[in-house]
């Protein structure tokens, strides 16, 4: 397990004492799981809230196409590549790499940490020949949706809201966090949440 980085020191200041975050700092799992009472200690507990957030990975930094390895991104299909291109890019700053051509291209915008990508639907094609792709036939059937975490959820929402996001509702809280969700120009939601103080996931 990485040592408590000073960021993570400064931002629990006042929440945890000096020996506390001292203690994290010298903590590691094994030793906590090692000691029963350790994991019902407010060590362990702070512990847990600044790890379970943390994601290290050997590859620091990502592109689109990946030169080594891979990299994640999410397809949607839409109804107009530019559209669609348009929205992303205005409500959440994306920026527009590609927006696709004639022969069959989609669009890529790049979001935050993530990669966009739309087209339009289709029937089946050789490496798919069972497969068609169509936009939502009912924007309230959802089985899958965009995730975005936030740290004001407030100011997002006003922001956002302003540059023409269409929002089902206001933030509500809902599970330790307060959550929102939006739909797109084809109808797919995107949910916005920004977690409680003092919630820890898991």
């Amino acid at each position: 397990m990485p040592e408590l980085l000073a960021a993570d020191v400064h931002q629990r200041r006042g929440k945890y004492s000096n020996n506390v975050l001292r203690s994290i700092a010298a903590h590691n799992l094994s030793a906590c799981y090692a000691d029963d009472a350790a994991l019902h200690s407010v060590e362990f507990q702070a512990f847990m809230e600044v790890h379970m957030n943390r994601v290290q990975v050997e590859q620091q930094s990502y592109q689109m196409p990946p030169e080594d390895g891979f990299t994640v991104a999410r397809f949607l299909t839409v109804a107009d590549i530019e559209r669609s291109a348009r929205f992303y890019e205005t409500v959440f700053g994306g920026r527009i790499l590609s927006r696709g051509d004639s022969s069959g291209a989609p669009g890529y915008i790049q979001i935050a940490n993530t990669w966009l990508l739309v087209n339009v639907g289709g029937g089946p094609t050789p490496d798919k020949p069972s497969v068609t792709l169509s936009v939502p036939a009912d924007p309230d059937s959802v089985s899958s949706f965009m995730n975005i975490r936030v740290a004001d959820i407030q100011a997002c929402f006003e922001l956002w809201k302003s540059r023409g996001a269409e929002f089902i509702a206001e933030p509500k809280e809902k599970y330790g966090e307060t959550r929102c969700y939006i739909r797109d120009p084809d109808g797919y939601i995107i949910e916005v949440g920004q977690r409680k103080p003092d919630f820890i996931y898991g």
